[in-house]
């Protein structure tokens, strides 16, 4: 089986309380070119793994103390750690077993004993996925899209780093998640049937959100913004997904101006500021001015 493809040896933690286990595992990694690093007990796991950031963590779910299945849960809720691939090792074969494993945050389940050809393979892929995962997210956030994803129940799925960085930012008077409140899941619930271009927003005391899309899989993607931090007509244009040009024009229309002075102020054409606004209308789902330069007050009202 070849090594993972990288000028870097890749780094896996192995957690279990086999000595007999750990030594057989640890000597296959190294063998195809990536880094062992062994742990006992589900407490040793976690301290190494905040201080080396391991590429991939293979777990045993049954150990002493703290089982897999928990400690699999305390990495997962380090943001540092989000994005390395657990794969349980056990020889549990009861189905609640494995869905308890998956929902904890492991992406794989391998029943012991391993076979390691199919664990390199296994672990190999991981890491290739992960990285691609990690990467997408990072060119989100270099790119300014702060993104999450959630389920329809409100949970948290994933998110750019910048994204969780703002999410986990406490209110001044509310330390509280806001996707953990009734409110937030009303507007989740009433969005997810809508355009994106037709959805509200959700204001928290921080920051702000909008609802970009869903996946076939149903994830729910949100774009998160730090309130405040928008000017006007950008954040028309957050809200409505609005071009650049056709957010200013909203924005002037909201400020009363009739189409000749929006021209004269943005140096255009009559006809080309009302063929920016039917762009505009069309999707705000509105059909006259009134009807917009409403729903931008409302909007504007929000930062």
């Amino acid at each position: 089986m070849p090594p993972v493809d990288s000028t870097e040896r890749h780094i896996a933690l192995v957690v279990d309380d086999s000595p007999d286990t750990l030594s057989m595992i640890s000597t296959a990694l190294e063998e195809n070119g990536i880094s062992a690093v062994v742990a006992t007990s589900g407490h040793a796991a976690l301290d190494l793994a905040r201080r080396i950031l391991p590429d991939v963590i293979l777990l045993d779910a049954m150990m002493p103390e703290i089982d897999g299945f928990e400690t699999c849960a305390m990495l997962k809720a380090d943001e540092r750690l989000a994005y390395a691939p657990v794969i349980f090792m056990t020889g549990l074969t009861d189905s609640e077993h494995i869905v308890r494993g998956l929902q904890v945050g492991g992406v794989d389940y391998v029943m012991k004993p391993a076979v390691i050809d199919e664990l390199i393979a296994r672990i190999t892929t991981h890491i290739i996925n992960a990285q691609a995962i990690q990467s997408a997210r990072q060119a989100l956030d270099a790119s300014g899209r702060s993104v999450i994803a959630v389920a329809p129940s409100g949970a948290l799925l994933w998110g750019s780093p910048k994204a969780l960085r703002l999410l986990a930012e406490p209110a001044k008077d509310d330390a509280t998640t806001a996707l953990d409140t009734p409110l937030f899941l009303s507007w989740l619930s009433s969005n997810a049937q809508r355009p994106a271009s037709k959805s509200s927003s959700f204001c928290h005391e921080t920051f702000v959100l909008d609802f970009i899309g869903s996946s076939p899989s149903g994830e729910m993607f949100l774009k998160i913004q730090q309130k405040g931090h928008l000017r006007p007509y950008q954040h028309l244009g957050e809200v409505f997904g609005l071009t650049p040009r056709e957010a200013e024009v909203l924005y002037w229309l909201s400020l009363g101006k009739a189409n000749r002075d929006i021209a004269q102020i943005l140096s255009l054409s009559s006809r080309t500021i009302n063929k920016h606004l039917e762009q505009v209308f069309q999707k705000m789902g509105v059909d006259n001015r009134t009807s917009a330069a409403v729903s931008a007050d409302r909007a504007m009202n929000q930062l």
